[in-house]
């Protein structure tokens, strides 16, 4: 009889990003399901993560809950994300949710955008 192996989150987050969440949440405007994560192309490096209110899972989204959130992953994100541990970071001049990706191979100067490279094919597998 095999065992059954707990599912591989995407994406991972620190006690600070959970928090943070957890707080947006409750001070949002009206009741979501989550946030969703994703990517999009721009930027002078290629890539930039996003974050928004989710009202609902779509059907092809990586749900992933850990530390009592639920973050919805954007279908077309989730090789570029695979391992990524999200972050919450505060400094004298900012505060900002960071993800600290084992894919991105650079950035640009100001952080906004990122270049970002797939996971490989057996990535996934080798972590299930």
């Amino acid at each position: 009889m095999s065992k059954i192996r707990p599912k591989f989150k995407v994406v991972s987050l620190t006690d600070a990003a959970a928090e943070k969440i957890k707080a947006i949440m409750a001070n949002a405007e009206r009741s979501y399901e989550g946030v969703r994560v994703g990517i999009k192309n721009g930027g002078c490096a290629g890539m930039s993560y996003t974050m928004e209110y989710a009202e609902a899972a779509n059907p092809l989204d990586e749900v992933v809950e850990d530390k009592g959130v639920k973050v919805l992953i954007d279908p077309k994100a989730v090789l570029f994300l695979l391992g990524t541990e999200m972050d919450y970071k505060t400094d004298k001049l900012s505060a900002q949710f960071v993800f600290n990706n084992p894919n991105q191979t650079s950035a640009c100067g100001c952080g906004e955008s990122v270049a970002i490279t797939p996971a490989a094919n057996g990535a996934l597998e080798a972590t299930n």
